[in-house]
């Protein structure tokens, strides 16, 4: 009997610690805060698309699956007044919607060259959160409502940051994270 009421109390404080949770970072189960990738210190520079002017993706950037039809092609970008210190740029797509708990990492370029003012059509994308080295457009799941993403261009103070063409995005993204001197986002929409 002992036993049971033990088990009991264990229950009712766990019970209690994810409510208190729950009270503390809001009532949605399986959510939470993503910290930024970018240090709110860094510098900020520009970033435009004539893809994404209205702040949505065409058609021909969704993906080609996840039950969605799309050309999987990415949004054109073309940024500028980043610092002179700059020794390299990398390209960042993120979900922060994603039904996952942390996130989707959609397209990650890196080893840009400084004077890069774009992403030209040859640049080698690392691994994405599916697994494919490339970029894989937007498709949200079906009735979840559209979901943000951000897209970065982050300056970095390093020709190369050293990460293997094989990481994944949370891992490129922690290697260069010490390196970025400044960043430039849009934020565009999709939805199911």
């Amino acid at each position: 009997m002992r036993k049971r009421a033990v088990i009991a109390l264990s229950i009712a404080v766990t019970a209690a610690s994810v409510s208190t949770a729950a009270a503390q970072t809001g009532p949605e189960f399986g959510y939470h805060k993503v910290r930024a990738g970018v240090p709110e210190h860094v510098a900020r520079f520009s970033v435009t698309s004539p893809d994404l002017a209205r702040g949505r993706f065409p058609a021909a950037s969704y993906s080609d699956s996840f039950g969605c039809t799309g050309g999987n092609v990415p949004p054109r970008l073309t940024w500028s007044g980043a610092p002179a210190a700059t020794r390299s740029f990398a390209v960042t797509m993120f979900d922060r919607d994603a039904p996952t708990g942390s996130g989707f990492w959609h397209w990650s370029v890196r080893n840009l060259p400084a004077t890069a003012r774009s992403v030209p059509a040859d640049a080698a994308a690392g691994v994405n959160d599916a697994g494919t080295a490339s970029y894989l457009g937007p498709c949200p799941p079906a009735g979840d409502g559209p979901h943000r993403y951000e897209i970065t261009v982050l300056a970095l103070d390093v020709p190369d940051a050293g990460v293997p063409a094989a990481a994944s995005p949370a891992m490129a993204s922690f290697a260069m994270g010490s390196h970025v001197i400044a960043a430039a986002r849009i934020t565009a929409t999709a939805a199911s």
